[in-house]
């Protein structure tokens, strides 16, 4: 059986590789920034204020135009690197923990890829519908899309979720951080608490990058977060195949403590049938978040057409699947049940090439941080209704407030696990499967789209399914933070 999984994990790691190679990297048009990161493009007070008014279209636009046509757009090719870059980042790095909450044999990984697959496919439809509201409307932001499909009056709700979204992803990144800067401290010869670790980094580093006026000079480092995740998952795959974790014999086991010492036992397909099996599910809510970004895509591409955004959410959603299956796999076949929230906790700090990793990892998301705390911070600016002048005299005091109330919950909260699947419950699956479904009725009843009323069923079904699995899910993650 462990044989076969090797032989899996070597084929998608060939898909993963390929997705990532230099070929493909192409120049970004879009502000996007990483899965773990939050929705700063869909609520800044740049895109923030569509117009209230319900731009309806012709039923043949949906089909064949798109709204109006962007031949001067990105291509394709562009788009599925740009989509694939913007969900995959470190939140991946946990999917091995929610595997091991409902099984610890390895055979648990075939129902957790049908479940990485089936969250995938629902996610990728989701993704579709936003496009297919934004061609009915005329809609180019994610809260445009409510505003001109559902109504204005409501509109705080996605506007809400998106922001507290963005505190969601700020909180995870000072928690990898914490760990990240912890470990390489040890490597270094230095016992550093975890407290100090975030305070350190968090008062040097992060204050003075959250404080920038002009983010443009972090641009160049865009790219950081998909490399760091490709050499990452190469360097898991080399300490999985080369068998330094394995027990008792692997080189670095005996520096490991207890709790993170590589465990298996006899709960493997039938696991999955444990209400325990929906935190994965809530996670990969969150792995796959990037709706809030669908307008941008679907405006930006070329000859915009329902067909061809299609065609680029197929290609995107099919290797990220890839991608996300590749890593689960390596990082639960090499730790087992004892596979930590973030699964590089498991490596020991003497291992230099997952130092190498740590320090890659650390670098990714200092430079992504203040790009992710700008949204919560012009978020909460744009649910208060905060005009131009007095954003200007408020924006240091709130960017202390939120810094320091993020830095006190990261303190607080040592699970990664716990806070991507709880987010992925509440949040998460808001964003991805409830309010799609919700736009995409609305719009179809606004346009008397009769033709589509069948379909509208269907989504219905699956804001319904969102809603259960939140209920599920939120409830187990913190089932489990208490057993923690």
């Amino acid at each position: 059986m462990v044989r076969s999984f090797r032989v899996l994990s070597t084929v998608t790691l060939v898909t993963l590789v390929a997705s990532f190679s230099p070929g493909h990297i192409l120049p970004s048009p879009l502000p996007v920034v990483s899965a773990l990161s939050a929705p700063q493009g869909s609520i800044t007070r740049a895109t923030a204020a569509p117009p209230k008014s319900f731009a309806l279209h012709s039923s043949v636009a949906e089909v064949s135009n798109g709204g109006a046509a962007n031949d001067n757009g990105a291509s394709i090719p562009n788009e599925v690197f740009n989509l694939v870059k913007n969900i995959v980042g470190a939140g991946v790095l946990s999917l091995p923990a929610g595997v091991a909450a409902f099984g610890n044999h390895p055979s648990a990984l075939l129902p957790a890829a049908g479940l990485t697959m089936f969250i995938g496919i629902l996610s990728a439809y989701c993704f579709s519908l936003i496009g297919r509201v934004c061609s009915m409307t005329g809609a180019t932001t994610y809260r445009g899309c409510w505003d001109k499909s559902v109504g204005t009056t409501t509109s705080w709700l996605p506007a809400s979720a998106c922001t507290f979204k963005t505190g969601v992803a700020n909180v995870a990144y000072s928690m990898i951080l914490a760990d990240m800067v912890k470990s390489i401290a040890a490597t270094a010869g230095y016992n550093l608490s975890r407290s100090n670790a975030l305070f350190g980094i968090t008062s040097t580093i992060l204050l003075p990058l959250c404080l920038l006026r002009d983010l443009k000079s972090l641009a160049p480092f865009s790219l950081l977060g998909i490399v760091c995740m490709g050499f990452t998952t190469l360097a898991m795959f080399v300490r999985y195949i080369g068998g330094q974790y394995l027990v008792p014999t692997g080189k670095f086991v005996a520096d490991l403590s207890p709790n993170l010492v590589p465990a298996f036992g006899s709960i493997g397909i039938k696991g999955a049938a444990s209400p325990k099996s929906a935190i994965l599910l809530c996670m990969l809510s969150t792995a796959y978040l990037a709706h809030y970004n669908a307008p941008k895509y679907f405006a930006e591409l070329k000859d915009n057409t329902i067909p061809r955004f299609n065609k680029m959410i197929t290609l995107s959603f099919t290797a990220v699947i890839s991608i996300f299956i590749a890593i689960t796999s390596i990082g639960f076949l090499t730790f087992g049940s004892n596979s930590a929230g973030l699964i590089l906790n498991n490596y020991s700090t003497k291992d230099s090439l997952a130092t190498a990793c740590r320090i890659a990892l650390a670098v990714s998301i200092v430079f992504s941080y203040p790009l992710t705390f700008v949204g919560i911070r012009e978020g909460i600016f744009d649910l208060s209704k905060t005009d131009d002048a007095d954003r200007v005299k408020k924006s240091t005091p709130l960017s202390l407030g939120i810094l320091a109330v993020v830095t006190c919950i990261a303190l607080k909260l040592k699970d990664l696990s716990f806070v991507l699947s709880f987010g992925g419950a509440t949040l998460g699956n808001s964003i991805v499967f409830l309010f799609p479904s919700i736009m995409f009725g609305a719009a179809v009843k606004k346009l008397g789209r009769k033709d589509l009323e069948g379909e509208v069923k269907v989504t219905k079904a699956v804001g319904a399914l969102g809603v259960l699995m939140g209920i599920i899910g939120g409830f187990q993650a913190i089932k489990g933070l208490g057993g923690h």
